[in-house]
């Protein structure tokens, strides 16, 4: 016979941390947070237009649209900078 009713959730013994190898500082200042992201996404944008010379057709058009994206986002990124501190 089936079971109708689910099996409840998995509960752990202690509560999920993350590695800290990969863990930006909880008290960052978001001035900062926002500087190395924009640097970040200038480096990939930089990388996936290296990348694109290397590429034909309908790959070359994809990597190229993918570093579209990342020049947006880091358009977003330097606009929110500015909003934190106002250079003018």
């Amino acid at each position: 016979m089936d079971k109708l009713t689910p099996d409840p959730p998995f509960e752990t013994a202690r509560p999920y941390r993350p590695h800290s190898l990969f863990m930006v500082v909880p008290d960052m200042d978001t001035e900062s947070l926002l500087a190395h992201a924009c640097e970040s996404l200038a480096s990939a944008n930089v990388m996936a237009n290296d990348f694109a010379t290397y590429l034909n057709g309908p790959q070359r058009n994809t990597a190229l649209a993918i570093a579209q994206i990342i020049m947006l986002a880091e358009l977003a990124v330097n606009r929110a900078l500015d909003n934190v501190d106002p250079q003018g």
